[in-house]
């Protein structure tokens, strides 16, 4: 094992349930509120937790994997169950997808400053920071990344709590009403789709990451679903408020948290918050960039069996840097990729090779136990 892995087994599974927190919450809490009460009105929150619920199942898969081939990530493990061909075919989409998702959450880290606060500035000046942050973090290795992280996290979410407590006098609880005004199809035909795609279905890029939890007497399963519960229950609070402050206008205004923030008025004392809840919302699209650079980079790694595990670091940040400002011409071709695409291109690159191995799994253990 290289001094690079062996930095990552330092990690305990609580600090890997935080890092699956901040993964599945980052850029989720800034963009899902939108696009899912655009997709079923009043009933959002609904399809949030019928893709959350999806997500605990995927997530079962995930973990009985992590047990079955312990120390192993997907590379790894892959090999075992389906061998070096099979591994490769398995693979090469799958990275392909996940430097897909790190190009749209770096598109999104630029067009949210653009469309909000730094409309003259270049967006690939925004580009370029974040993903050489994220670069230098992700080469300082897990174990640090588990600890800035965390405080991170805390000041995202207080700070979500202070918006989302200081616009009550802003909600109107009658826009909630009613809960289907198109009936029930709605909510699954695009929003529960929406909701799966982003960011529920993502969560099996934790193959990569949990073979480095710690060996310790912590239930990893326990937190990992914890983490889950938490996510559903911010972002749910989050599309809620939002309907409620907003109503109609809920579905049309993208950056829905940052909007909160900037109704707020106080006595003329409390006032222009915007700013620190923004910097909250770049911190978690930050988090969850560095966390996605460090599996795609991790796991080319290990396919290529490279020695040197920081030798691509860079060249992946700059071909990110490269994609983030050609892969889209506009914003309607970005909404409609996030929206439309990527559920289906994660489904069928990322979550079915997950159960693919997850049955061939299943299958060899049964043969290995009958025969004994």
């Amino acid at each position: 094992m290289s001094g690079y892995e062996k930095k990552q087994t330092t990690v305990s599974s609580r600090q890997m349930a935080t890092l699956f927190l901040c993964f599945l919450t980052g850029s989720a809490i800034v963009n899902i509120p939108a696009p899912l009460t655009g997709a079923a009105n009043n009933a959002a929150w609904l399809s949030l937790w019928m893709a959350n619920g999806l997500g605990g199942l995927l997530l079962v898969c995930v973990l009985y994997l992590h047990r079955k081939y312990p120390g192993m990530t997907l590379i790894q493990f892959s090999r075992q169950a389906v061998g070096r061909v099979g591994t490769i075919i398995i693979a090469v989409p799958f990275f392909l997808m996940i430097l897909t998702m790190l190009t749209l959450i770096i598109g999104d880290i630029g067009g949210f400053f653009k469309s909000t606060m730094m409309r003259e500035t270049p967006t690939s000046v925004f580009h370029l920071l974040i993903l050489f942050t994220a670069a230098m973090t992700v080469r300082s290795g897990i174990e640090v990344m588990a600890r800035m992280f965390t405080l991170l996290l805390v000041t995202l979410y207080f700070f979500t709590v202070v918006v989302l407590i200081l616009a009550l006098p802003d909600y109107h609880m009658e826009f909630l009403l009613p809960i289907f005004p198109e009936g029930f199809k709605p909510v699954l035909h695009f929003a529960a789709y929406f909701a799966w795609g982003f960011p529920y279905a993502e969560l099996i890029l934790f193959t990569m990451v949990l073979p480095f939890v710690r060996k310790d007497q912590e239930p990893l399963g326990k937190f990992m679903y914890t983490a889950l519960l938490i996510n559903g229950l911010s972002l749910s609070s989050v599309i809620v408020c939002t309907i409620t402050a907003l109503g109609p206008l809920s579905a049309n205004i993208k950056f829905s948290l940052y909007t909160l923030a900037r109704l707020i008025e106080i006595a003329e004392v409390i006032e222009r918050i915007e700013s620190a809840i923004s910097m909250a919302l770049i911190a978690a699209s930050y988090m969850k960039a560095t966390i996605v650079l460090f599996i795609i980079n991790l796991g080319v790694t290990q396919l290529f069996r490279l020695r040197d595990e920081r030798i691509l670091i860079f060249p992946i940040a700059f071909l990110t840097l490269l994609l983030s400002l050609t892969l889209f011409h506009n914003e309607l071709e970005f909404t409609e990729f996030v929206g439309v695409v990527w559920p289906l291109f994660i489904t069928v690159t990322g979550v079915i090779p997950i159960l693919v191995l997850t049955i061939v799994t299943a299958i060899k253990n049964r043969r290995k136990q009958s025969t004994n």
